[in-house]
């Protein structure tokens, strides 16, 4: 996971400025990083097609919504996009470094 990964993460989390984040594994370096940010605007709709046919990705999506009591709320998801084939081509302890740091940032409530 690099370093760039984490300052969009936690952009993403306290600053709330970008709706999504899609991170993929580096063929070469086997380095998770970023492959795509949302804008705060975007919606799912959008993060949904910007994920490859033919690619794993791993993305964190902040999804706002309104309780029964009329409060506004937000919640990080983590989200693993797989395809046929796909995973079969990443090494399966980079998926795992993937889905552990998602588990510590997001919290595993969220996965």
């Amino acid at each position: 996971m690099t370093e760039e990964c984490k300052r969009w993460f936690m952009e993403m989390k306290w600053k709330k400025v970008h709706r999504y984040i899609v991170f993929k594994i580096e063929e070469k370096s086997k380095k998770v990083t970023v492959d795509k940010v949302g804008a705060a605007g975007e919606t799912y709709q959008d993060l949904a097609a910007s994920l490859p046919e033919d690619d794993c990705r791993y993305a964190v999506f902040d999804f706002d919504y309104v309780t029964v009591n009329n409060c506004r709320m937000s919640k990080l998801f983590f989200i693993t996009w797989s395809v046929p084939g796909g995973v079969e081509n990443k090494r399966e302890d980079d998926v795992c470094n993937v889905e552990e740091w998602a588990e510590k940032s997001v919290g595993r409530h969220s996965l």
